[in-house]
C-alpha cells in the first residue's frame, strides 16, 4: 500500500484561507514571535486601521477568494525571495569580513597605513576648513600656527569603538557613566551570519580589563521565514523567535549592573527589626546582554514585546548600518547624512501640510465670494 501523498504547501494555503475568518486566538502558533518590527513603527504611528465591512454580490465574493488564492501563492515567492537574500549575505559576508580585519589592525595600532593608503579622493569637513584657515591666514600674511604635537606617538585609534556607539542617538542612550570606562577597552564589533537556523551573532570584542574575564560578549537573534499555513495573509518576512544574550563573567565586586541596598525587615512574630541585603538593577549598556525572556505561548505582555521589538531593531542596526560603516559613525558623516535625509523628509510633510491648506483657504475664499 503507498503511502498517501503530502499535501504542497500552497494547496494547504488554499485550505486555510477557507478558515482565514477565524476569530483571533483560535488558533495558537507553535513559537511566540515578535511581530514585524515595521509593522510595530506602522502601528505607532498611523494606528491599526479598522477595514470596512462590506457585502458584496455572491459572484463577487468569488473573485475575491481568487484573489486571496493569489495572495497565497505571492506569499510563498516571498518568503523564498527572504531566504534567498539572506542565504545571499551569508554567502558574501566573508568578503566585508577581510575590509573589517583591515580597519580592526588600523584602530587597534597593530598597523601602520602608508601615505598611499591614507590618499583619497575626496576632503573631510575638518581638513576643508583647516585648508580655508590656512589660505585666509596666508592672504592676510599672517604666521600659519601648527598644533603641538603630542609627546607620546598615539597607536591607533582611542577609543575608537566608543565613539562610534556614542555617536548613535538610539546606543548613546544606553550608554551610562558606569559604562564608558568599559566600553574603552571594546576593541572591534562583529558579526556572524547563521542560515540554519535563519540569524545572526553579534560578537563584542574586549581587551583585556578590571571589570570581567570575557573576551567576546555575545547576542543571537534566532528568526524565522515561514507562511503560517493557518494565517497565510499576515507573512511580512522574517520574524524573530529567540533573542539569546551571554553570561558575563564579572570580578568580584565589579558588577555594574546590580547594587547592593540594605532594607529594614520586621520580624512576624517578635517584631524586631533586621537589615537584609538585596540586589537591584541598575541602568547600564551590558543589560543588552541579558534582553527580556519570551512571553509562553498563549500569553501576550505588550510591554515585553515593544522590548523585545526595540532590541531587536537595535541589533539589526548595529548589523547592518554601524559594522559596516563604523568610521563614519566614528567622524559623525554617517549621522549627519541621516539628519539631512530626516531633513528632507520633514520638508515633504512641510510642502504637503502647506499644499493643502492653500487648497483649504482658497476653497473657503470661493465659498465666501459666493
Amino acid at each position: 500500500m503507498s503511502a498517501p501523498e503530502e499535501t504542497p504547501p500552497v494547496a494547504q494555503m488554499e485550505i486555510a484561507v477557507q478558515d482565514a475568518g477565524k476569530a483571533e486566538g483560535d488558533v495558537k502558533n507553535d513559537v511566540p514571535t515578535i511581530k514585524s518590527p515595521v509593522k510595530q513603527l506602522w502601528n505607532l504611528k498611523f494606528g491599526e486601521g479598522e477595514s470596512e465591512s462590506i457585502t458584496h454580490p455572491p459572484e463577487v465574493e468569488r473573485r475575491v477568494k481568487a484573489l486571496k488564492k493569489i495572495q497565497v501563492e505571492l506569499a510563498q515567492v516571498e518568503r523564498n525571495f527572504f531566504k534567498e537574500v539572506h542565504e545571499l549575505e551569508a554567502k558574501y559576508h566573508p568578503l566585508y569580513t577581510k575590509f573589517y580585519e583591515r580597519r580592526l589592525v588600523i584602530t587597534s595600532g597593530k598597523y601602520e597605513p602608508t601615505d598611499e593608503e591614507c590618499e583619497a579622493s575626496w576632503e573631510t569637513a575638518s581638513e576643508t576648513e583647516v585648508k580655508n584657515n590656512e589660505s585666509k591666514a596666508e592672504a592676510a600674511g599672517g604666521e600659519i600656527k601648527k598644533e603641538p604635537t603630542a609627546e607620546a606617538p598615539v597607536s591607533g585609534i582611542p577609543e575608537f569603538w566608543l565613539h562610534v556607539l556614542r555617536n548613535v542617538d538610539r546606543l548613546s542612550e544606553m550608554i551610562h557613566s558606569c559604562d564608558e570606562p568599559i566600553l574603552k577597552h571594546l576593541t572591534d564589533i562583529t558579526v556572524e551570519l547563521m542560515t540554519e537556523p535563519m540569524g545572526f551573532k553579534l560578537l563584542f570584542h574586549f581587551s583585556p580589563n578590571e571589570w570581567f574575564t570575557n573576551s567576546v560578549l555575545t547576542k543571537t537573534y534566532e528568526m524565522k521565514c515561514e507562511v503560517d499555513l493557518q494565517d497565510p495573509f499576515g507573512f511580512e518576512g522574517p520574524e524573530i523567535i529567540n533573542c539569546k544574550g551571554c553570561t558575563i563573567d564579572w570580578k568580584e565586586g565589579k558588577n555594574i549592573t546590580v547594587r547592593v541596598v540594605e532594607k529594614k525587615q520586621k520580624h512576624k512574630k517578635s517584631g524586631a527589626l533586621r537589615l537584609i541585603s538585596k540586589e537591584e538593577e541598575v541602568p547600564s549598556f551590558f543589560a543588552f546582554f541579558k534582553p527580556p525572556l519570551l512571553p509562553e505561548e498563549g500569553t501576550e505582555d505588550e510591554d515585553v514585546q515593544m522590548a523585545l521589538t526595540m532590541d531587536f531593531e537595535i541589533g539589526q542596526y548595529i548589523r547592518e548600518q554601524i559594522i559596516p560603516r563604523a568610521v563614519l559613525y566614528f567622524t559623525g558623516e554617517a549621522v549627519d547624512y541621516e539628519t539631512s535625509d530626516l531633513d528632507d523628509d520633514d520638508d515633504d510633510d512641510e510642502d504637503d501640510d502647506t499644499s493643502r491648506t492653500t487648497g483649504e483657504n482658497e476653497e473657503e475664499d470661493e465659498e465666501n465670494d459666493a
